[in-house]
Parts: C-alpha cells; structure tokens; sequence
C-alpha cells in the first residue's frame, strides 16, 4: 500500500493576517497553519529585510521608524495582492490606520493576544527586536503592549495565546475562528 498524502485541512478564501506584539508567535503559527493549509507563509519583516537588504534594526538606526512603517505598508499590499497566503505582520503593522483599511478589506486578520509575562519570557533573550533597545527593555514592552493593545482589540477576530499551549494547539485554535467566519472553506475527497 502506497502511503497516503496530508490532505490540506480546507482552501482560504482569502489571506489570514496575524497581528499581535513581539513574542506571540505569529511566525511559529503562521508556519504552523501554512503546513496544514498548504498555503505560502509570508513574513512582512522578513519580505523588508530581503529586499533591502539590512536588517530591521539597520533600518531603523538609519532611516528612523516612519521610513521602515512606510516600507512595511508597501510590502504588505504586495503580499495581499498575491494568492492566498498566511501572513505574519510586525506588531507595529496594525497601528497604522492605512495599514488596518487594507488589512480588513483584503484578508482576514486575527489577533495572538499575549501578556507580558508571557511576551517577556519570549523576547527577552533576543537582540534583534530595535524597539527592546532600551535601559530597561521589560518596561518597554510594557508600555508597548499597553499602547498597541486598544489597536489590536480592533481586529475582527482574536485568540489568547497560553503559555501550556503547543504551537499546533494555538494553530487548531485560529483554524476554528477561519471555519467559522467562513475564511477557511472545507475541501471535499475526490
């Protein structure tokens, strides 16, 4: 007997966005769902950093936040304007009204919401994150979480991300908000 082939989980309507803060694991999730669905991961941060070759913090030392917020909306309607993808967003992608607009009309966008503890365990130890740079980078992310988390509460759909929770858990999750809102569209067997 010939081994069988995963069958994708359900075909997207349109693209999934992941937003949330730095450390909700919007790259492991979206990788996650990208495997299930057996649809492209795409990494906005990712996308900026390969086509301009610097890194995030490079860019943010030399040409400052609102050139790289302005580069990220721009590769962002690119990824939307391709097939359906997952979508993994910088946490500051939503903030920017233009950005939200877009986001909404085209894709279905869901939110890991985080707390600190939870955030902090995640990043703490990383030193790619510009925006940590600071004498106390735990106080930081806690004005940052606190700034963003009135914008985020905008997203149309949201899970809370546990800490006892699997990557593969907390993607079951997100799969069950795309088949209810009608984003994931069950396949049927040939």
């Amino acid at each position: 007997m010939g081994e069988s082939v995963p069958q994708p989980a359900g075909e997207l309507a349109r693209s999934v966005v992941l937003i949330g803060m730095m450390g909700a694991g919007k790259t492991a999730i979206g990788r996650a769902l990208s495997a299930t669905l057996g649809v492209p991961m795409r990494d906005s941060d990712v996308e900026i950093v390969e086509s301009s070759q610097l890194t995030i913090a490079e860019i943010f030392e030399r040409y400052g936040e609102p050139f790289f917020r302005e580069k990220e909306g721009q590769v962002i309607a690119r990824l939307l304007d391709g097939p359906p993808c997952i979508l993994s967003t910088g946490g500051g992608a939503w903030l920017s009204p233009a950005n939200r607009e877009m986001l909404l009309e085209q894709a279905s966008v869901v939110w890991l919401e985080a707390d600190l503890p939870l955030l902090w365990s995640r990043v703490k130890h990383k030193t790619h994150r510009p925006l940590l740079h600071t004498d106390d980078p735990r106080a930081t992310l806690a004005e940052l979480l606190k700034a963003r988390t009135p914008a985020y509460a905008l997203a149309p759909d949201k899970v809370t991300v546990r800490p006892e929770w699997s990557i593969d858990a907390t993607a079951d999750k997100v799969l069950e908000i795309l088949r209810s809102n009608g984003t994931l569209l069950e396949t049927t067997s040939r």
